[in-house]
């Protein structure tokens, strides 16, 4: 059987396998994509997709310093 089946032209998912939203910064802090782009990635044109991707280390810079979850909410009292 051939490998060929199982390739797709499409752009690969970010998706780190932490997926958990930021409370303040809103992007997902694995991959740093939105709740949207997250839910609409398959959906989207691969152009879209590139452009998602290319965009994401800058967005990481978002969450540099910031504290959220159940570690803000314990310092929140």
């Amino acid at each position: 059987m051939s490998d060929e089946i199982w390739k797709r032209d499409e752009v690969a998912s970010p998706c780190t396998k932490v997926c958990m939203i930021h409370p303040e910064a809103r992007i997902c802090v694995g991959c740093h994509r939105t709740a949207d782009e997250i839910m609409h990635w398959v959906a989207m044109g691969a152009e879209a997709c590139t452009a998602v991707t290319e965009e994401l280390p800058a967005r990481a810079g978002r969450l540099a310093g910031r504290k959220g979850g159940a570690r803000r909410r314990r310092e929140r009292g």
